[in-house]
């Protein structure tokens, strides 16, 4: 979705766009120059036929219109179509006012420098060919412009240049700036993207990496799963030693869950299926996980009632992006000598937010921003947060953070149109 909105905003499309309101702004002014020149100056221009030209402009803005609004894109030929059209009627029009000698001829520069702004160097090559085309044509094929019955006509064609010079500052300045900011978005669009791209293909690594430990690690567990319960029944006389075996056992098991569950997890993310389950069902299977890892963690859940009965596809890597996000907030709170964790769900305007807060030493002032990953943590590897905030990002949501009276807080925040069931 980010692509294509970016991909709209430079190019065919946005100069498409631009000469739709170009062609609006040349329609009311070609109405007001003929009715002034025809019932004020009282010039004897042609006026029928003028006023049928700008109405058939008309009728292609509309059609202009309504071809922005369809889903497809906007390919260059097309916006060379468009921009012959508004030529082709620029040019029947000057025809009947003066042709070259006019000084609104100029305006024919206009589409070049608009399309040297966002299309291609053989379709700027076209347009080009096509106003000169008509410039040359209307030195040799107009129709003589009218002087006025008073006065000499020098004046005029000076007043006229003034109001071309006005309006061509106008146009160009506004539109070729527009044109610009659109090209400056675009290449911020695309930085971010690759930035993004490089942060995900270093999280790919280290997930590769934890792929190949899991398998390594699985061949000595195994072995040690193996011989633990021998060790147990050969000092069964030592009630002390035999204790120890049997934590170590238990330690064991642990590691061959956690090897499991990447596994598990693994084949998730590349099944990426959702799982549908109801958000108190997706918070309580989070925190059984992490009291099982904290068990030392005093945690405290706020969820409403309303926000509880919310069904949600749980997306891969949601779940242990809280799991995360808690584990980071379980240390901080243990590096104050506290064991508090709060968590708090609220679901309003169409978004579901995790705030989770802890009771440590919380952010800096001015410190890293939570897009570098980095929680703060003593002998942390700072993947808990650039993991989470990647989540977020696929997700189209938003991981924010800040401090509060008593340590720190980090926000989870995704679009119900994402993850919501219904």
């Amino acid at each position: 979705m980010p692509h294509r909105q970016a991909s709209r905003r430079i190019g065919p499309f946005a100069l498409t766009r631009t000469l739709a309101w170009l062609r609006l702004c040349a329609i009311a002014g070609q109405s007001v120059a003929v009715l002034v020149c025809a019932l004020w100056m009282q010039l004897s221009i042609p006026v029928l036929p003028l006023l049928t030209g700008i109405a058939a402009l008309a009728v292609f803005a509309v059609f202009a219109a309504w071809r922005l609004g369809q889903p497809w894109p906007v390919r260059e030929w097309e916006t060379i179509g468009h921009v012959a059209v508004d030529a082709l009627v620029l040019g029947y029009l000057l025809y009947f006012t003066g042709g070259a000698s006019n000084p609104f001829v100029t305006l024919l520069l206009v589409p070049i420098a608009l399309a040297a702004a966002a299309l291609s160097v053989p379709a700027v090559l076209a347009v080009a060919a096509l106003a000169g085309i008509a410039y040359l044509t209307l030195i040799h094929s107009y129709l003589p412009l009218p002087m006025p019955m008073h006065g000499s006509g020098f004046p005029l064609h000076v007043l006229g240049m003034g109001v071309n010079f006005v309006i061509m500052a106008l146009l160009l300045g506004f539109f070729i700036n527009r044109l610009a900011r659109a090209l400056r978005m675009q290449q911020l669009e695309v930085q971010r993207v690759r930035e993004r791209a490089l942060r995900d293909e270093g999280i790919l690594a280290i997930a590769t990496q934890a792929a190949g430990a899991a398998h390594e690690l699985n061949t000595p567990l195994a072995t040690m799963r193996m011989l633990l319960p021998e060790l147990r029944r050969e000092h069964v006389s030592d009630p002390g030693l035999a204790d120890d075996l049997v934590l170590l056992e238990e330690q064991v098991e642990r590691c061959r869950g956690i090897l499991r569950e990447m596994v598990a997890f693994g084949q998730t993310q590349l099944s990426q299926e959702a799982e549908q389950m109801p958000l108190q069902a997706f918070v309580q299977g989070c925190l059984e996980r992490f009291q099982l890892l904290r068990p030392e963690a005093d945690l405290t859940l706020e969820l409403p009632e309303s926000a509880a009965r919310l069904a949600l596809r749980v997306p891969p890597g949601l779940r242990h992006a809280l799991i995360n996000l808690l584990n980071n907030a379980a240390d901080a709170s243990a590096s104050r000598g506290s064991a508090e964790v709060e968590l708090k769900i609220r679901s309003d305007a169409g978004w579901l937010e995790l705030a989770i807060c802890d009771h440590g030493p919380g952010f800096d002032a001015g410190g890293e921003p939570v897009a570098l990953g980095r929680s703060g943590k003593q002998g942390g590897l700072g993947l808990g947060l650039a993991l989470a905030e990647a989540t977020a990002e696929r997700l189209n949501g938003e991981l924010t953070s800040g401090n509060t009276a008593h340590g720190a807080q980090v926000r989870l925040r995704l679009p119900l149109a994402v993850i919501g069931a219904g």
